[in-house]
């Protein structure tokens, strides 16, 4: 190997290494910003709408850097292998990424991947990013890895930020399942009849 190319490699770990951690700004009690945004389920374009999923019962909105890179592949599956145990907690699932939207929809049906199980939708500009500070330190242009678990109210119920990508499936679902039963333990009030 060329002393340039081992120069190179050791720079670039250099800098993922001494860069700060993934950050996100937006804090638990906060409202989730809503968006709007093109997305693919098992390869098939559709819009996807926060409000609209908030309807059915909580949303996981994770953010990852691009499709078809190593971090963000593993993630994806990951997720893929556990969205049984997060609709039978009612909650919907949606991964948002700014970085090569060209491959968003073979990443949404590939089996080694999301498996068309759970959308991507595509963030063009980072502008989805942006309102949740999901941005990626070292490249601006691209979502980091953020995941934030978002409440029928349409409050933030749990955020987790961090560039490796095997806790966010477990940091999430167990989010979800606390959030469940801290909805299931609140008291209804009867509504009274005249």
């Amino acid at each position: 190997m060329k002393l340039s190319t081992r120069l190179t490699i050791v720079a670039a770990v250099a800098a993922i290494a001494l860069a700060p951690p993934a950050f996100a700004a937006l804090k638990v009690g906060t409202q989730a910003p809503d968006f709007t945004a093109p997305a693919y389920l098992a390869g098939q374009p559709f819009t996807f709408n926060l409000t609209a999923a908030l309807k059915k019962g909580p949303v996981v909105v994770y953010f990852f850097p691009a499709p078809h890179t190593s971090g963000c592949n593993i993630e994806a599956h990951l997720f893929s292998q556990a969205i049984d145990q997060f609709k039978a907690l009612h909650a919907t699932v949606i991964g948002v990424s700014a970085g090569h939207l060209s491959q968003l929809a073979a990443f949404s049906k590939e089996a080694d991947h999301c498996s068309g199980k759970f959308p991507v939708a595509a963030d063009k500009g980072a502008k989805i990013a942006k309102a949740y500070d999901a941005t990626l330190f070292f490249r601006p242009g691209w979502s980091n890895r953020t995941s934030y678990v978002i409440a029928p109210s349409g409050k933030i119920a749990f955020v987790y930020s961090s560039l490796s990508p095997t806790k966010h499936v477990q940091e999430t679902l167990d989010a979800v399942k606390a959030l469940e039963k801290s909805q299931a333990a609140r008291p209804r009030t009867a509504s009274k009849q005249p």
